[in-house]
C-alpha cells in the first residue's frame, strides 16, 4: 500500500486535529511543520515528533511531501496555497472558510484553474458517520425524492456557515445553487478572523429544485448548549417519505416508513465522530491522489461555488433582489454591505 509523506503549515490548536488524525491513517506519516511563531513550531514538533520549519517553501523543497495540510488564519491562506501549487505538492488540505471577501476569491479562482495541485478545505464533517447515515438513507430511495432542506449554525456565515451549505449539498447529490435570496444584519464581526455580519438568512434554490433556507447567527434555532455560540449547528432533509436531521453537537435522525432510527452525541462521542470524520477527510485526499476522477468532495472548485453562493447572499441583502448563481461580484462588495448595514 503507498505512503504518503505529510506535512502541516500552522501550528495552533486546530492544527492538533489534523495531526492526531495519523493515528489511526496508514497510508500516510506527517513529517514535519511549519508555523511563524518559534516557540510553538518548536512544542508541536516535539509533540507529534516532526522535523519543524520556519518557512513553508524551504519545508516543501526539503521533505517534498505529497499532501500538505494548511491550518492558518484565512488571510494567509491565498500566498501558502500559491506556494504549495508553485512547490509541485500533489495534494492540500485547507482549513475553511476558504476565502475572507471577493479578491481572494477571484485570487483563488485563477489558482484553481491553472493549478495541478489537489486542492480540498477542511470540512471535515462531510465524513462524519451520522451524516453519512443520512446522505445514505436519502440516497437509498426509500425515503423517496428530496425536497426541501432546512440548515443552520449559530456562528456567523464565515465561520460555520460555509460548514452547514457543505453539508447540506452533500445531502442533495451535490446539486449546483443556482439561485439565493438573502438579508444580512450587525457588523460586530466584520472585522473578525472570519469576517463576516452578524446575522444571515438566505433562501437557496439548487439546479434539481431542491429549495432550502440557510440560518446564521444568533435567529438561528438554537440546539446543544444554550449558553455556547458554536454548539447550533444543524442540517434538515425533508423528503417524500421521510426525513433527516443532524446536528453536529446533539441528535441524529432518520425517519422513513421503516421507523425511527436515530440518537444523541455525548461530548466524548462528538469528540470521537470529529476525529473519525478527520480521518475519513485525509483518506479521501488519497484516494483522489490514487485515482484522479475520485475528487474528495470538498474540493476547491466546489467550495469556491459555495463561495460564490456567500457573495450572492450579500448582493442580494444589497439590492434586496435575489440573484442567480454563478455571480460576478464587484471588488468591494463586501465593505459596500458593511456599509450598508451600519446605515451609511
Amino acid at each position: 500500500m503507498a505512503r504518503y509523506r505529510c506535512a502541516i503549515v500552522g501550528c495552533g490548536p486546530r492544527a492538533g486535529w489534523h495531526a492526531r488524525a495519523y493515528e489511526l491513517i496508514t497510508r500516510g506519516e506527517l513529517v514535519a511543520c511549519c508555523d511563524l511563531d518559534a516557540e510553538r513550531m518548536e512544542t508541536f514538533a516535539d509533540d507529534f515528533g516532526l522535523t519543524p520549519y520556519a518557512d513553508a517553501a524551504e519545508m516543501i523543497a526539503k521533505e517534498k511531501p505529497d499532501l500538505v495540510h494548511i491550518v492558518t488564519l484565512p488571510t494567509a491562506r491565498v500566498e501558502l496555497m500559491r506556494t504549495v501549487s508553485d512547490g509541485g505538492v500533489p495534494a492540500c488540505i485547507v482549513e475553511k472558510p476558504i476565502a475572507c471577501e471577493v479578491k481572494d476569491w477571484k485570487k483563488l479562482c485563477e489558482l484553481e484553474a491553472r493549478t495541478s495541485t489537489r486542492f480540498a478545505v477542511g470540512k471535515q464533517f462531510r465524513w462524519h458517520v451520522h451524516l453519512t447515515r443520512c446522505r445514505e438513507a436519502l440516497r437509498s430511495g426509500r425515503l423517496g425524492k428530496l425536497l426541501f432542506l432546512d440548515f443552520s449554525a449559530g456562528m456567523n456565515i464565515s465561520g460555520q456557515g460555509t460548514h452547514i451549505i457543505d453539508w447540506a449539498m452533500s445531502l442533495n447529490e451535490d446539486a449546483p445553487v443556482v439561485r439565493v435570496f438573502g438579508a444580512a444584519s450587525g457588523v460586530d464581526m466584520s472585522a473578525h478572523h472570519h469576517p463576516a455580519p452578524d446575522t444571515t438568512v438566505g433562501q437557496l434554490l439548487f439546479a434539481n429544485g431542491v429549495y432550502g433556507p440557510w440560518n446564521n447567527g444568533y435567529t438561528a434555532p438554537r440546539v446543544g448548549d444554550e449558553s455556547t455560540t458554536y454548539q447550533h449547528c444543524r442540517v434538515a432533509a425533508h423528503a417524500e417519505r421521510g426525513r433527516t436531521l443532524w446536528e453536529e453537537f446533539g441528535r441524529w435522525e432518520i425517519v422513513s416508513p421503516d421507523g425511527v432510527e436515530g440518537g444523541e452525541a455525548s461530548p466524548a462521542e462528538w469528540e470521537e465522530g470529529n476525529h473519525a470524520a478527520q480521518v475519513g477527510l485525509t483518506n479521501a485526499m488519497f484516494d483522489w491522489l490514487e485515482e484522479d476522477a475520485r475528487p474528495a468532495g470538498t474540493n476547491l472548485e466546489a467550495a469556491l461555488h459555495q463561495w460564490n453562493v456567500v457573495l450572492g447572499l450579500y448582493a442580494s441583502a444589497l439590492s434586496r433582489r435575489p440573484v442567480d448563481i454563478p455571480f460576478d461580484p464587484p471588488d468591494d462588495l463586501f465593505e459596500r454591505l458593511c456599509d450598508a448595514l451600519r446605515g451609511r
